[in-house]
Order: C-alpha cells, then structure tokens, then sequence
C-alpha cells in the first residue's frame, strides 16, 4: 500500500506541474531537466577568481598584480581593495555555496598573496587562507577546483623579465606550481594551470587594453608604449603551454600516484557568426574558429603546431624543440570550456605583409560582440561541444564558466539569466548523451564580482553583493534559487515570484 501511495502521489505531483505549466502558457522548454538526468558523478559548480572577489589586496604581505597595476592606472576603476571580501567572508560563502547544493567551487589562487615576490618565500597569511578556504569547502561537501593563473601575474615578475613574453617564467611558474601542489594537492583534486590564454594573450598582448597592456600601432587600440602585436601574442601563448606543460609534468611525476587528482588547460570557447552572407565572411569566420583552436589544442594533442597556424603566421610562431614537443604532447587530464556566446567576425582585406601582421591580421578578420539576443542563444555551445568531439578527440571537458550579462544593479529577479541557464543546461544534456564526454558544467559567477572588462557596471553573479554596505551583504537572486532547485531535484517554474517549488 506504501508504494501505490507514492506511485499515487508522484502522479499527482507530475499532473499538478503539467496544468500549471498548460494555466501559465509555460511550453516544455520552460521546464529544465534536473540534475538527476546527468550521470551521477557529474559535477555543478560556480565560480570566481580570486582578484574579482577576494579583496584584502593590501592585506596580510599580498603584493601587486599585473591586474593591480591595470586597474590604477584608471583604465577600469573600481573598489577592488575591499571588493566583495571573500577574503574575510569565505565561510558565509561556503555556506551559501552549501544551502544551494554545489557540487564544487572553482576559483583562483592569487600567485602574489602567496608567494609575494613572485619565486622564493611563501607567504604564511598567503598560505593559511587558501587552506582555510579549502577546508571549510571539504567540511561542507564541496569540490575545491583551483586555477592557477587567471589574468593576475605578480607585478614583480612582470617588471623583472617582462611575464609571459619571456622563457623565465616556465621555471617560476613550475615552482609556483609545486608549492601549490605540495600544500594543497591532499584535499585537491581539479587543477587548471592557465585559464583561457588563447583569449588573454589578444587583450594583454595584441590590442594591450588589458593587462598587462602590451602592444604596437598600428594595432593596439589605445597609446601603447611597450609591445610588439606581431609576435608577443604567439610569444605569451608559446610560453603559456610549456609552463603548463612543465607544471603537468611535475605533478604526474611526484604527486598525481599519491594525490590521484587532475590537471587541464582552460580555452576560451569561440564560436563565431557573420554578419552577411557573404562567402568571404563564411570563410574567415571557419578559418578564426579553426586558428583559436588549433592555436592551443593542437600542440596538446599532437606536440606542434598545425600547419594552418605555420601557414598563417610563417616565422613569427615559436618553434617546439624535440624535448619541448614530447613535454607538451598529452598534458592534460581535462579541458577547461569557458563559453559565454557568439562573436561576431568579419573579412576585412589585409594590407600587411606576413612579418606585419598581429593575430587577427593573421585572420584577415575583424571581431565583436553580437547582439543581446544572440547571445541568449545556446546552439553555439553546441556546436563548440561538437567541434571539441569531431575535431580533437573528444576529450574530456569541463565546461568551467557559462554566464549571462546584465546591468549590475538591475533587479534580483534575473529572469533572462534563468532563461539562459535552462537553455544551457539542456544543451549540456543533449550533448552528454550524443557522445561527448563532458565531466562538469559551472555558472559564472558565483557573486557579482569585479569583471575584467566593465568592472561593477555589469554582473553575472548569483548572488548580488552590496557594495555601499560595509558588510557587503549578499543577496540571491531569482537565478540562484532556481539553480538550487535544479540541483537538490525540486520541480521549478519561471512563475510564482519566479521559483515554484513542489
């Protein structure tokens, strides 16, 4: 009788769902899978990094960034001294984190808290946090996921040798590396080294309207003063994979039998549409999806660079030695998908010569945001999953940041956030059971944070954060409580104040 009278209610509860979804105008796609469709170890989580959100940037023996010094020289100014204050406020954080029912938390550790002069001594304040943080996470049931560089090289090692541009830094990022697998590895077990440099390189190295601001006219849009568009991108990203490489490789030797964790590279997602059907446009736009790719993966999967990048850029990309080719060849556990929506590209003619030409020069293409509505769409992480599965192998991928834009203090009621992760989530679903081996999906971000590009004007987060209170209170957003649902299997509508649950 017991099991007819659940069978009895769990009909009830599906007819209930059903008329309110017929009352309300509400269509199937309204209605997001819940996490019980996934396999059972696939992994939710939500994210930050640890400039966006950490504050305490002059606390505790902490040294300047690249990022720092990008933000006080005005080109996106903002309160990141005290910020969100993750710093002082990560158990109420974790706790959140916990009360929503994340599988895990993604974020960064900032190279210069901990280890201040960028090689040599770490920092004891550096080292308590980060392993505070890691515990209160482990204590509440939470993966900690932790990336090792995003955007934030110590300004010390910038003004010594010039940061990613020379060959130095694959020794300081290797040590860098192991302190963080020695103190931490125990309790981690998802480590990204670079996050996203076939994108970082273009802002900081190429256009330098980000840090650290290098570049050359004619193609930088700003004044630049150091740089070199044509061969420092190729430069950064060459010495970004063979520190990666080296970081790999030291810990499949000494702490991968004994720690039995993962380690990946983050690649920003491109996916691109083209404003006129022209077939110039079609082509260049295969082509940039083709080149941001191969650019990272290719040397990932097979040792090299592929002879389209060779083709393209001819004596400007950096050569692979023998021994640098087997390093770099099969480093990797996972790849890190950052997607967040379309770019929009286009042909232009290229009046450069090959010795004269920056990367997207190389592309023969120019490049912008699309639209707001295109950006709601999610066929295109799609087609990103896909062309992950045909064209590399299908390896394993987490997808590590997916977000939607809005203005930062519009209303807690997101609903075209809601929207967006419906849509997203099913994509992820669908994709899983075509065959391609997704392991993970995180929402960026977890709170309002500072972002690199419009710093608190606009917010992905789940949670808002006050920052004229003192406190920085957080406040969840309509987003947050339907992703909770999603996770701890409760039904879930857009109506009713935005979450129904049953």
């Amino acid at each position: 009788m017991g099991v007819m009278r659940f069978l009895h209610l769990h009909f009830f509860l599906l007819l209930i769902i059903s008329i309110l979804g017929a009352i309300d105008g509400v269509d199937d796609d309204q209605y997001c899978d819940c996490r019980y469709d996934f396999p059972p170890d696939f992994i939710f989580g939500s994210g930050t990094t640890a400039y966006q959100v950490e504050g305490a940037a002059k606390e505790d023996g902490r040294t300047p960034s690249i990022w720092d010094t990008f933000v006080q020289s005005g080109e996106q100014p903002g309160d990141v001294d005290v910020g969100c204050d993750q710093y002082h406020k990560y158990q109420e954080d974790v706790k959140l984190m916990a009360d929503m029912g994340l599988d895990a938390y993604r974020f960064s550790i900032s190279w210069s808290r901990l280890i201040p002069n960028g090689r040599g001594p770490v920092n004891p304040k550096g080292l308590e946090y980060y392993n505070n943080l890691i515990n209160e996470l482990l204590l509440h049931g939470i993966q900690p996921h932790v990336t090792l560089h995003n955007y934030d090289l110590p300004q010390v090692l910038e003004d010594e040798y010039g940061g990613w541009i020379s060959p130095k830094i694959i020794e300081d990022f290797t040590s860098y590396a192991e302190v963080c697998f020695r103190e931490f590895g125990d309790r981690v077990l998802y480590w990204t080294t670079v996050n996203e440099p076939n994108v970082f390189v273009l802002g900081g190295y190429d256009l330098g309207f980000l840090p650290p601001q290098r570049c050359s006219v004619p193609f930088g849009n700003r004044n630049c003063s150091k740089g070199d568009s044509t061969t420092e991108p190729y430069l950064a990203v060459h010495h970004c994979l063979l520190a990666h490489a080296s970081a790999t490789n030291l810990y499949r030797t000494n702490y991968k039998d004994k720690q039995h964790g993962h380690i990946g590279l983050s690649i920003y997602g491109f996916s691109f549409a083209t404003p006129t059907s022209l077939k110039e446009d079609a082509l260049v736009a295969h082509m940039a999806k083709q080149f941001f790719y191969d650019w990272i993966l290719n040397p990932l999967m097979v040792g090299d660079y592929s002879t389209m990048m060779k083709k393209r850029v001819g004596p400007r990309l950096p050569i692979f030695t023998k021994d640098e080719s087997n390093l770099v060849k099969g480093s990797y556990d996972f790849i890190g998908v950052i997607y967040y929506k379309d770019m929009i590209i286009k042909y232009i003619p290229n009046p450069w010569n090959i010795e004269n030409r920056d990367v997207f020069a190389d592309i023969q293409a120019q490049m912008g945001e699309l639209g707001e509505k295109s950006s709601r769409s999610a066929k295109s992480l799609r087609g990103v999953l896909e062309y992950l599965k045909q064209d590399f192998g299908n390896p394993p991928t987490i997808i590590y940041e997916n977000g939607f834009k809005t203005e930062r203090n519009s209303s807690l009621q997101d609903v075209a956030r809601v929207e967006y992760m419906i849509e997203h989530t099913r994509v992820v679903l669908d994709a899983l059971r075509n065959g391609s081996n997704i392991n993970g999906y995180f929402t960026w971000s977890f709170l309002d944070v500072f972002e690199l590009l419009s710093g608190y004007k606009s917010s992905y987060g789940l949670f808002y954060v006050d920052l004229d209170d003192p406190d920085r209170k957080r406040y969840p957003k309509l987003s947050a409580k339907w992703f909770s649902n999603f996770l701890q299997v409760k039904a879930t509508s857009l109506h009713l104040d935005g979450v129904m649950e049953l």
